[in-house]
C-alpha cells in the first residue's frame, strides 16, 4: 500500500525519487500506450485535445487523468496510468489542458490549477457516452483542480464520477508556490517549467497582443511572478495571492462527497509536509494518503532503473474498491 511506501535503498531523498523516475525508470512493460485523438469543441468557441486508449470492451469503465503542471499523455505519469487502466481492461482518457497539446489553443485564457469549471465540463462529457462507471485521477496541479471539483460540486459530483485520486497535488498553493521560489526548486524545476510556459505565454500574446503585459511576462523569474503577469489575471483573479487562495482545494476538502483519495509523499520537493491537510481537515469522504518517500509523482519500486508503476496501480486499486 502506498500510504506505508518505502522508496528503495538506491534512490534516497526527495529530488532523487522525484527526478530519475520521470527521466529514467520504466514506465511501463510492453508495447507503449496508443491513444486516439479527439478534439472537443468547448462551450466557449475553443477546443480541448483528449486522448484516449480504448478498452477491448464497449462498456469497460472509464478513467480520466488530468495531467499537472506542462504536462501531457506522454508524461511517465500518464504512460503508467495507461499500462494499468489497459491491463485493468478500462477506457483510459487523458484530457489536454489548454495549449498542452502539441497546438496554441484559441481563446485568450490556458488553464491553472482551480480549473474545476472545465475539469467539470469534461468529466460530463465522458460521462454522457460511457456505459458504465467513471473515475478520475489528477496528477499535481490536475488533482488539485481536480479536488475544487468535487469540493463545488458537492454530492452532486457522484453523479459524474464514482470516485477521484489527487497525486502529489499541492493542495495549499501558497505553501507550494512559496517553495518552488526558493534553493534547488527556484533554480532547477522552476528554470524548467518557465522553459516551456514562457514560449507558450508569448504565443498566447501574439494571438492577442496587449492581453497582459508581455515585458514582465518575460523578466519572470519564477512562477509567483508568472503567475501574477499571466495565469492570474487571465482566468480572473485579481493576482497571484488572490489565485493561489481561491483556487487552493485544501481549505474546501470537508466539502467533498464523492469518495476522494489524496496522495502526497512527506518528502516531496514541490509541496512542504507542513502544508499537507490533516485528518481533522479532510472530512468523511477523504482518504489521506502520507507515506514519509515517493518524491513529487515518483514512487520508484524495483532494482535500478526502477519502474513507476507502483503508485498508477495502487491508485487504480483503490479508485476500483470505492467504485
Amino acid at each position: 500500500m502506498l500510504d506505508r511506501y518505502r522508496a528503495p535503498a538506491w534512490l534516497p531523498g526527495g529530488h532523487a525519487q522525484t527526478i530519475w523516475p520521470a527521466l529514467v525508470s520504466r514506465r511501463f512493460s510492453g508495447a507503449a500506450p496508443r491513444y486516439v485523438r479527439e478534439r472537443w469543441s468547448t462551450p466557449d468557441g475553443d477546443f480541448v485535445d483528449v486522448d484516449i486508449q480504448r478498452a477491448t470492451s464497449d462498456d469497460a469503465r472509464w478513467l480520466v487523468m488530468f495531467h499537472g503542471l506542462e504536462g501531457s499523455s506522454r508524461s511517465a505519469y500518464a504512460e503508467g496510468f495507461a499500462r494499468e487502466a489497459a491491463k485493468a481492461g478500462w477506457h483510459f482518457a487523458v484530457p489536454h489542458f489548454r495549449g498542452c497539446s502539441g497546438q496554441i489553443n484559441l481563446a485568450p485564457r490556458a488553464y491553472h490549477s482551480g480549473d474545476y469549471q472545465e475539469i467539470g465540463w469534461i468529466l460530463e462529457r465522458v460521462r454522457s457516452r460511457a456505459d458504465a462507471p467513471v473515475v478520475a485521477a489528477g496528477v499535481s496541479l490536475g488533482g488539485n483542480a481536480l479536488l475544487r471539483w468535487a469540493e463545488e460540486a458537492g454530492a452532486a459530483a457522484a453523479h459524474t464520477a464514482c470516485a477521484v485520486a489527487a497525486v502529489c497535488s499541492p493542495v495549499d498553493l501558497t505553501a507550494g508556490g512559496h517553495a518552488m521560489g526558493r534553493g534547488f526548486n527556484r533554480h532547477v524545476y522552476t528554470r524548467m517549467f518557465l522553459y516551456t510556459m514562457k514560449p507558450r505565454a508569448l504565443a498566447k500574446w501574439a494571438q492577442h497582443p496587449g492581453l497582459f503585459d508581455r515585458e514582465r511576462l518575460v523578466a519572470a523569474r519564477d512562477l509567483y511572478e508568472f503567475d501574477d503577469v499571466f495565469t492570474a489575471p487571465l482566468h480572473g483573479f485579481r493576482n497571484t495571492e488572490d489565485y493561489w487562495a481561491r483556487a487552493s482545494a485544501k481549505p474546501h476538502l470537508h466539502a467533498i462527497r464523492v469518495p476522494a483519495l489524496v496522495l502526497n509523499a512527506r518528502n516531496d520537493p514541490f509541496v512542504p509536509a507542513g502544508s499537507l491537510p490533516g485528518a481533522h481537515e479532510a472530512g468523511a469522504f477523504v482518504t489521506l494518503w502520507q507515506p514519509g518517500q515517493g518524491g513529487h509523482v515518483g514512487f520508484p519500486a524495483g532494482a535500478p532503473p526502477g519502474h513507476v508503476q507502483a503508485m498508477p496501480r495502487e491508485v487504480l486499486a483503490w479508485l476500483r474498491a470505492h467504485t
